[in-house]
């Protein structure tokens, strides 16, 4: 993974990050967030997955169910934010859609996504932090402002 800070103004900046060939997207994203101590972000990005594993929240069973894709797609587009997490440290949120060779498309919450060739993501932190806390219907830790 290689990232730079590009702009900073103010303690906003943003940082670019590109993620390479064997990298999991979403260890890296959270290895950066804790390294950089991140507490209020929010990124979007594109590249490609050689594999991922995707989630739906089921209303009903109050649990994200799995979603495995086991073959090479675009990230056609992924956003996400980060936030610190009821534990005090920065809990990463991603949703994806990952396109595939017909043109269909997947989509969900990103649990893990093996990164082939590249993942080109821009990260904007901003002053402030955002805390997320657990909500007692869902059993889901949200963002509350």
């Amino acid at each position: 993974m290689q990232t730079r800070r590009i702009h900073e103004v103010a303690g906003q900046a943003t940082w670019v990050m590109v993620l390479e060939t064997g990298d999991e997207a979403i260890d890296c994203l959270s290895r950066f967030a804790a390294a950089e101590g991140l507490d209020a972000a929010s990124f979007t990005a594109i590249g490609a997955f050689e594999r991922a594993t995707l989630a739906f929240f089921d209303w009903e069973l109050k649990e994200y169910l799995p979603i495995p894709v086991e073959e090479q797609v675009e990230v056609a587009s992924l956003s996400g934010d980060i936030a610190l997490g009821p534990d005090g440290r920065p809990a990463v949120h991603v949703h994806a859609v990952l396109g595939r060779r017909d043109g269909s498309a997947l989509a969900g919450h990103l649990k893990a996504g093996l990164v082939r060739p590249t993942l080109e993501l821009v990260l904007t932190e901003s002053p402030g932090a955002l805390r997320k806390r657990v909500d007692a219907e869902t059993g889901v830790a949200l963002i509350r402002v």
